[in-house]
């Protein structure tokens, strides 16, 4: 199933929307978060200006060492990404120049990239005294890696060039302070790990992360995030899939009875040798097999003590793993969400150890019939936010709140470009949390008309609730509890 990113646009590439700056509802442990809409134009610092609107969605977000914020979003397939950065911990981000601004002169019939963006922020300084910097974003049939060495001043756009013909739906993630590696749905629907040693120039080194023991897995899978532990230098590459070679028989996409089994396993492919090699490991399997957790998408986190979390939804309600042996053997599942409602589209980040975040989107609906495509109107989406301060310990309490206003009513759907409904919220979003405050920072998408402004043209109150109202916005903790003891910047 093909994820690339489409976004329908209503009137002209000029159209752009914004949240004001306003209070979520008090967090029941004490904090609040400050919310936001992102700007478009380079140099717009949100909030405080009136061009603080955009058009883009389905972000990523990471913290540096010092406690620099950096987020990016998509403008579609083949118009490029947005790049932001915050310098006093989430309060204000500015736009930063485009990742892909230079991308014409490098991607010959594909410029720009711009379709499923990540984005890695480098564990090392590097020379200059800077963590470098890097998104990636979908070019169709490539993966275009951009490297920013000084903070997000300039980019240098580099298009990898993979083994395969077509890519899809890929990730990214960091070590050392030069090392940086991306993963990706591959033409069959494998999965592929290729890392680069300078900064992303160059990417010379690929294998795959379904191991021969899971070549039955193949084309019968769903990508999750990749992740490395910036101590052991493990890298971890997540998917859920089906469980046995015979379930090909009844899977969601190949079977003779597709359909009547499903993506019912979460898995963590492993490599300790730098990428070259992976194994792969259970994580979860739940012996029903028409559960699916394939739900865009299962997601991995690693704390600074180099414990590891995985975490994953059944379409209804949101749950975690736990690893303390470098994803060999896991703990769980346990509860992380309510038992009401319907709560999707997991991300997680994780701090000191046992301290994890964890997001997604959440509703007070369920009718127990009905997948989130084909909710009635009346189903009100908000970003929730989830907070263990002791989770490796099996059982422990989640705080829980919600970080936002309403950010959608109605079908989220989860099928990617094959959708036939509703696809302003798209397939994910993200959390970090800065290591200088312990608190977090969330990326999130939003399709509702703000009343008190500034609102662009196309988006007002017949356009509620569309794609013509999709933007970016920010969601940043003011108080409460965080994930990392106070330290100072680096």
């Amino acid at each position: 199933m093909r994820r690339l990113f489409l976004l329908a646009m209503a009137a002209t590439a000029a159209l752009a929307v914004s949240l004001a700056a306003s209070a979520a509802p008090p967090n029941k442990g004490g904090g609040s978060f400050l919310n936001y809409s992102l700007g478009e134009a380079t140099g717009t610092t949100c909030p405080g200006s009136s061009t603080c609107s955009n058009i883009a969605a389905e972000p990523a977000i990471r913290a540096d060492g010092a406690g620099r914020f950096f987020g990016s979003s998509e403008n579609s397939l083949g118009e490029g990404t947005e790049a932001f950065r915050s310098t006093d911990g989430g309060l204000h981000y500015t736009t930063l120049v485009s990742p892909d601004g230079v991308s014409q002169a490098n991607d010959t019939g594909f410029a720009p990239g711009g379709g499923d963006t990540d984005l890695a922020v480098a564990p090392d300084k590097n020379a200059a005294g800077f963590y470098n910097v890097y998104v990636s974003s979908l070019s169709l049939v490539n993966v275009d890696v951009s490297t920013s060495t000084d903070g997000g001043a300039t980019w240098s756009l580099n298009p990898v060039t993979t083994p395969e013909t077509i890519d899809d739906r890929e990730w990214i993630a960091a070590d050392t302070n030069n090392k940086v590696c991306i993963s990706y749905h591959d033409a069959p629907q494998g999965i592929t790990v290729g890392c680069s040693t300078d900064a992303g120039l160059t990417f010379t080194q690929f294998a795959s992360a379904i191991d021969a023991n899971h070549a039955f897995q193949i084309s019968e899978n769903s990508i999750g995030n990749l992740a490395i532990d910036p101590a052991s230098h493990t890298i971890y590459q997540t998917y859920s899939a089906i469980t046995t070679a015979a379930e090909t028989a009844c899977a969601p996409q190949l079977g003779v009875s597709a359909g009547t089994c499903d993506y019912h396993g979460v898995y963590m492919a492993v490599s300790t040798d730098g990428g070259a090699t992976f194994t792969d490991y259970p994580v979860y399997i739940n012996p029903d097999p028409t559960v699916g957790y394939g739900h865009q998408f299962v997601n991995v986190s690693v704390d600074s003590a180099g414990n590891v979390y995985s975490v994953y939804t059944d379409d209804h309600h949101v749950y975690y793993s736990f690893s303390k042996d470098h994803g060999k053997t896991w703990s769980g599942p346990y509860l992380i969400t309510t038992t009401s409602g319907t709560q999707i589209f997991p991300w997680s980040t994780a701090g000191d150890s046992g301290k994890v975040d964890v997001v997604y989107y959440q509703t007070p609906y369920y009718d127990g019939v009905n997948t989130p495509d084909n909710y009635p109107d009346s189903a009100a989406w908000t970003v929730g936010f989830a907070q263990n301060l002791n989770a490796l310990t099996p059982g422990s309490a989640w705080s829980r709140q919600t970080a936002s206003p309403t950010n959608h009513f109605g079908g989220v759907c989860e099928s990617g470009v094959t959708c036939t409904g509703n696809r302003d919220l798209f397939d994910d979003f993200g959390v970090a949390a800065s290591p200088t405050t312990g608190l977090a920072s969330i990326i999130y998408s939003d399709d509702q008309f703000d009343p008190s402004g500034p609102n662009t043209s196309g988006c007002d109150t017949t356009t509620n609730n569309s794609s013509t109202c999709d933007h970016t916005a920010i969601a940043t903790q003011t108080s409460g509890n965080g994930i990392y003891a106070v330290k100072k910047k680096r």
